[in-house]
């Protein structure tokens, strides 16, 4: 955020007028796909006040009580928390506890128009980029028809994330907060040419489809043997979420190591499965579950078992018997990379049924390849990602069908961004060079002398574990959510754990008499006063080391001693310490709201 180059190569002043400076260190929202203002809706709950901030939640993200059960929660790792030895706060919980414990809502919602503004949009897929993009799009008085092969909306939130997990209430409930805008919905409806839909005059196609092919072992030695009872992942869940599968066979055995393996696991436990494993190929360190979703699978007695690709599949007499495994050591070479060699010994591991879990991919044979779309590496189509725009300028991408499968959390930042893309576009605008800047503001929490607005004392505070219903009951029945998220007492608790990274400390060059008050008060020697210089020596001679290099420094302008002074933003605590110490107020604490723009705004 600044730049270093000058004269005497020392770090210039930094621009803290720069929306992106202070929205970096607010770690937790800059880490979110959707940009959620985390910090102010953990304060409302703290207050009560559940009905507001569900609806900032609602304003980012979409999916509050769908992502507060379900969320990849890229907040939590980034949380400052986390820096001062203890866990970070639960971020994707209590986005959970505003969901459970809000009032009336829909009266909040957007307006919808009466009189259209005549554009049509046409959604071909129903999860949660497309829907996303109805919810940005509809109160600007776009037509918004949805098309999905399912019998309702939501994707692959209601084809491949267990009821036991995501309740079919909560599902039904958000997915129908956007519906209910007027969108026309065609269900059960699979469009099977690209070419027809733009024959339709629509003005815009949205393209939300996933990635809707799970992968396949197809070379494996027996894998066509006994295909009934050789099951992939995404096809198995969805399966059983349409109550088309109800049971499976006692010894189960399911392939790969992510959080579709874990849902296909424990999905498993509840159809009949008496012994379930999981089988990973390699490392455990390195499996891409969630480590809430290994620890979930392994409260429910699924062991899981690592470094052993399948070998073969044993078929006799046409039923399948089981799997071989072959034994691997995880072997690095000098840049890092991994190679898997075999020890040469193999396990035979019985089975009944076996659901390869291995992967996804998109699968795009609907789309014909005359229609000015290009397409590139591994069959994707070629999508800007600033504008989700395809080289056909009318038709958008995204979700997972336009990088590859990622999460709901991302899919929606990606539904947020095609909408103003989409309205841009039919307004006749550039879609790049005319996207609309996110809204910020900087307010002082000074009350008084040494008087603040929030609590600025940091203590060693523990995260609270959420309760789990009784695994007797849950392992029962397949519907029966497990989480039973945080009561308001709970909720409250963990909301105190909150740092405000939102409220900044901001300094006035000005006021400072040097008197290194601040940096003597400071609880992590995160502020020092020392001449400037260039970047790399200068994070050396700072009060404590600066090693993290993602996180920028604040370096003021240069004060009377010639001396400039340099804040760590990566540990500062935001504790306001140093407001509250400085006699000339050159310290303030201001609070910094950043919400990410959106379509027609």
């Amino acid at each position: 955020m600044f730049v270093k180059l000058n004269k005497v190569n020392a770090v210039k002043p930094t621009n803290i007028k720069d929306p992106e400076y202070f929205h970096k260190v607010v770690d937790c929202q800059y880490a979110c796909p959707a940009h959620t203002p985390v910090p102010e809706y953990i304060r409302l709950i703290a207050a009560g006040m559940y009905t507001e901030a569900y609806m900032i939640n609602w304003e980012s993200n979409v999916f509050p009580g769908i992502l507060g059960r379900t969320c990849d929660r890229p907040c939590e790792p980034a949380c400052r928390r986390g820096r001062v030895e203890e866990e970070p706060v639960a971020i994707c919980r209590l986005k959970r506890v505003a969901a459970d414990h809000k009032g009336e809502v829909r009266s909040l919602m957007p307006t919808i128009p009466k009189h259209k503004n005549g554009r049509k949009i046409a959604l071909i897929g129903g999860g949660p980029a497309a829907l996303t993009v109805a919810r940005d799009l509809a109160p600007l008085g776009y037509t918004v028809d949805l098309y999905d092969d399912q019998k309702a909306g939501g994707g692959m939130m209601r084809s491949q994330i267990p009821a036991f997990r995501l309740p079919e209430a909560v599902l039904d409930e958000e997915v129908n907060y956007i519906l209910d805008m007027g969108i026309h919905t065609h269900f059960n409806t699979y469009v099977s040419s690209l070419k027809s839909v733009l024959n339709k005059n629509y003005d815009a196609v949205f393209v939300g489809t996933g990635a809707p092919r799970g992968r396949d072992l197809p070379k494996l030695p027996g894998r066509w043997e006994d295909k009934a009872h050789v099951h992939i992942g995404i096809e198995f869940l969805a399966s059983v979420a349409f109550e088309h599968t109800h049971k499976i066979g006692k010894k189960v055995l399911v392939l790969g190591g992510g959080n579709t393996a874990m849902d296909c696991c424990r999905t498993a436990r509840r159809l009949g499965g008496e012994s379930v494993k999981v089988v990973v190929r390699s490392p455990f360190e390195t499996m891409k579950a969630s480590p809430w979703e290994i620890q979930d699978a392994k409260r429910e007695d699924i062991p899981i078992l690592n470094n052993m690709p399948p070998k073969e599949f044993i078929v006799e007499n046409g039923k399948l018997k089981g799997v071989i495994f072959e034994h691997v050591d995880a072997v690095y070479d000098e840049k890092g990379r991994r190679n898997l060699v075999p020890t040469g010994e193999t396990t035979f591991l019985e089975a009944d049924d076996v659901i390869i879990a291995i992967g996804q991919d998109n699968a795009f044979p609907w789309i014909e390849r005359d229609l000015g779309i290009e397409f590139g590496d591994w069959d994707m189509p070629v999508v800007d990602r600033q504008s989700f725009q395809s080289t056909n300028p009318k038709v958008f991408f995204g979700g997972d069908a336009a990088f590859g499968p990622e999460n709901v959390i991302t899919a929606v930042a990606h539904g947020h961004q095609a909408a103003i893309s989409i309205d841009l576009f039919l307004q006749g605008k550039h879609v790049k060079n005319e996207r609309p800047s996110p809204m910020t503001n900087l307010v002082s929490q000074k009350m008084g002398i040494h008087e603040w607005r929030y609590d600025n004392d940091v203590v060693k505070d523990l995260r609270y574990a959420v309760p789990h219903a009784a695994k007797e009951l849950t392992l029962q029945n397949r519907k029966v959510e497990v989480e039973l998220g945080f009561d308001e007492r709970l909720g409250f608790k963990e909301a105190q754990r909150c740092l405000n990274c939102d409220v900044q400390t901001v300094f006035n060059t000005s006021r400072c008499i040097e008197c290194d008050a601040c940096a003597d008060i400071c609880p992590t020697s995160c502020i020092t006063f020392t001449e400037n210089g260039e970047e790399e020596d200068l994070r050396h001679r700072l009060n404590a080391p600066s090693t993290d290099l993602s996180q920028d420094l604040y370096v003021s302008d240069v004060l009377p001693t010639k001396r400039v002074m340099i804040k760590d933003e990566d540990v500062c605590l935001h504790c306001g310490l140093c407001a509250e110490r400085c006699p000339t107020a050159a310290w303030d604490m201001q609070q910094f709201l950043y919400n990410t723009a959106k379509a027609g705004l």
